[in-house]
């Protein structure tokens, strides 16, 4: 039996594309999520790919849950294009 084992190291973090920064906008914007019910009673979250297709992401309990974990995901990929700026500047010395 033959096993295939792969690593990548950087020495820098990979540099980020305009796909994906075109991608973290379009998951920044609410009006891409949905919140479905399933027939278990439970609710699941669902974001618009760029292909018009949607993708479940994840399950919660109450529909204010669901809700939290869409704003969640919309905060995560708008710090993300902040990041995209350039470095933060936190504090200066005089």
């Amino acid at each position: 039996m033959t096993f295939f084992y792969s690593t990548r190291t950087w020495n820098s973090q990979p540099q980020i594309t305009d796909e994906t920064i075109s991608w973290w906008k379009h998951l920044s914007t609410k009006k891409n999520w949905r919140i479905v019910q399933l027939p278990n009673g439970f609710y699941q979250t669902e974001y618009l790919d760029l292909d018009e297709n949607w993708v479940d992401v994840t399950r919660r309990e109450t529909i204010e849950s669901a809700e939290a974990a869409i704003d969640g995901s919309i905060e995560h990929y708008t710090k993300k294009l902040e990041f995209t700026k350039g470095p933060k500047v936190v504090k200066t010395f005089k």
